[in-house]
């Protein structure tokens, strides 16, 4: 069936209205009249605008210019820094302002620069500050110039510290009290800048801080300016809050290792003053110790005792075993690749054990060290063996090790006694006859730069003193001496305390080595216990081990004596009056083996080189060239030890 629906039915007429609206619309879309375009409305004009401005927003959007530019002039020693830090720069890529709103904006920036030059230690400069058109620029309509005559520079008249809390009234704290007036930097004098007196009083606080005092604070803090006399009167009061002792450790995060090896490691002495390197050093024992992956030590203070405050140790431990590869390269010995196997428990021992297998052009090595925990006085036992296959001057030395004995490290000293048998086979043609000892040793390490890392002054030396017996053909008593220093010395005015004039002060970095082995000249001992040298971090300009005792044949073998000297020259990069992580050597180093004291003859080589320091330690290069082999080298090494 069908149904008729009526054309005119209501719900229709909503449908015919809309229709007509949209064909409506749409002639608004076709072209308009010549007149039209003649008659259309002109933009929208913002106050302080001008029509050449308008003309250029509308014609050249493709080539967008700044508002304005900013022209600082003056001193070296303020433009550079109110070009930096003006506020009134942040605004120069709003093209649309106008000359009211830029107008506005130079009043603020006057404000702004007086501040700035205040925070400098200029409290009393002279501002001009001009708008110019520049319509033919193409970086922006406007310039605005400020030109500064900083004025008289203000200077520290007066410095006084204070104290509160216990350290006010404690004879014992005489000492630390001095020590924080000895060392503020802001003394009298000087040129008072906001941020030399943050620097100072924030210096002054960790002095205060890092022993005994660890919740001191600053109470009152006040810096009286007299502008017109260009002084600066400063005073600081400090408040100490109780004195602080180390209490028990308390161990957070252990599994599988034993608390009190943790708590022997770790070596915090209970019951003494606070001192934040005590803390930060037992962190750091527990840190190296490879039985923890992460290791954070805090004193508690808050637990309401402060004559034996908690330290919490946050521990996240290492797994009982992992497996370590290993690639290098050094100019030594070329490319390097290594397995070490880490077993931090041995089974019935419970020691830790480090085996590693390495292998180079001129080294082929396999070893292993095993140490015990350390005791309540922080002596440890330990063992190792060793098998190695190096070049040695002319020779291939196939060599053997044990060893067995106690080590102690406390702070920057190393110390060491122990049993050692070596053997030693040379091959080659008309090699050395093979040699076997066993000796006695102690030896004594201590390290006083101010940072082991990267130092830049100080000195360490180095002791080994070895007595014993040849088990080779005749057996005969021998000794074995050896010593080793190195010292780092800034050059420039003793009187430069600032840290930033230190640390771009030149060093002349001094080393020397000697050793003597005295026996008769029948005792055939190993060539691993006498001497060589030549190399990266000996002799540069010769390669490594190759100066040595050089016999009848030509050959060249290990001697009885050594003696080595070396003087670098290093020297910051300076870069824009900003100090770099580069610097540059150079270098002259000298040495000598020989069987007698007479025959040592010292071969020296010389050269230049560069220090970057990477995020992973030094990189050092040189170029060296040895006087006696009339050849180039090229020396390169990442990190620094001894």
């Amino acid at each position: 069936m069908f149904r008729v629906v009526p054309v005119l039915r209501p719900a229709w007429l909503p449908a015919l209205l809309f229709f007509g609206v949209l064909l409506v619309q749409g002639c608004s879309l076709l072209p308009k009249k010549e007149a039209a375009a003649d008659t259309a409305a002109p933009p929208l004009v913002r106050s302080g605008d001008t029509g050449a401005d308008q003309t250029r927003k509308d014609g050249d959007r493709g080539a967008r210019r700044d508002a304005f530019t900013v022209d600082v002039r003056g001193p070296d020693t303020v433009r550079e820094y109110l070009a930096l830090h003006l506020e009134i720069q942040r605004y120069r890529a709003l093209d649309d302002l106008g000359a009211t709103e830029i107008s506005r904006l130079m009043v603020a920036a006057e404000a702004n620069a007086r501040e700035l030059l205040g925070t400098l230690g200029y409290f009393t400069p002279t501002l001009t500050l001009e708008l110019n058109e520049t319509p033919a620029s193409t970086k922006a309509p406007r310039e605005i110039v400020i030109t500064v005559e900083p004025g008289e520079l203000t200077r520290v008249s007066n410095v006084q510290l204070s104290y509160g809390g216990a350290i006010a009234d404690d004879p014992t704290a005489e000492a630390q009290r001095d020590s924080i007036r000895t060392a503020w930097a802001l003394r009298p004098g000087l040129p008072f800048t906001q941020q030399g007196w943050d620097n100072a009083k924030a210096t002054a606080l960790r002095s205060l801080t890092a022993k005994r005092f660890p919740t001191g604070s600053i109470e009152v803090s006040r810096a009286e300016v007299d502008a017109d006399r260009q002084e600066a009167r400063l005073s600081a009061t400090y408040q100490s809050g109780p004195a602080y002792r180390f209490g028990p450790l308390v161990l957070r995060g252990t599994e599988r290792y034993d608390a009190d090896g943790a708590r022997r490691i770790a070596q915090l002495p209970t019951g003494t003053d606070y001192d934040q390197q005590k803390l930060l050093d037992a962190q750091q024992r527990l840190a190296s110790s490879g039985y923890y992956d992460s290791v954070f030590l805090t004193l508690d203070t808050e637990s309401g005792n402060p004559l034996a405050a908690p330290v919490i140790a946050q521990l996240r431990e290492a797994p009982m075993q992992k497996v370590v590869l290993g690639a290098g390269f050094t100019t030594d010995s070329g490319p390097r690749l290594s397995v070490d196997h880490i077993h931090n428990q041995l089974p019935l021992l419970g020691w830790r054990a480090v085996s590693r297998l390495s292998v180079d052009t001129d080294v082929k090595s396999l070893s292993t060290e095993w140490n015990a925990i350390p005791d309540d006085h922080g002596w440890r036992w330990f063992a190792g063996a060793g098998l190695k296959s190096e070049t040695s001057g002319s020779y291939v030395v196939d060599s053997g090790r044990l060893r067995s004995g106690r080590s102690k490290s406390s702070g920057h000293i190393d110390r060491s006694y122990f049993l050692q048998y070596d053997y030693a086979q040379n091959r080659g043609t008309n090699a050395p006859p093979s040699a076997s000892a066993v000796t006695a040793n102690w030896g004594w390490t201590g390290r006083y730069f101010d940072d082991n890392a990267v130092p830049t002054r100080g000195f360490a030396l180095a002791l080994e003193l070895a007595a014993g017996y040849t088990l080779t053909g005749e057996q005969l008593p021998f000794t074995r001496t050896y010593a080793r220093w190195l010292g780092v010395l800034p050059l420039g005015f003793a009187e430069d305390r600032d840290a930033a004039t230190l640390a771009r002060r030149s060093r002349l970095q001094l080393r020397a080595e000697a050793g003597a082995v005295s026996a008769k000249d029948s005792a055939q001992i190993p060539s691993t216990l006498m001497f060589l040298t030549g190399g990266d971090t000996t002799v540069r300009g010769y390669s490594y081990r190759q100066i040595g005792t050089v016999r009848s044949d030509g050959q060249i073998v290990a001697g009885r004596y050594l003696g080595v000297v070396s003087a670098e020259w290093q020297r910051p990069f300076v870069y824009k009056d900003k100090l770099t992580e580069w610097e540059s050597v150079v270098f002259v180093d000298a040495g000598a083996v020989a069987d007698k004291p007479g025959e040592l003859k010292p071969k020296v080589g010389v050269g230049v080189g560069a220090r970057w320091r990477s995020p992973v330690g030094p990189v050092q290069a040189d170029l060296a060239y040895g006087v006696d082999t009339k050849k180039f080298r090229l020396h390169f090494r990442l990190g620094f030890t001894f």
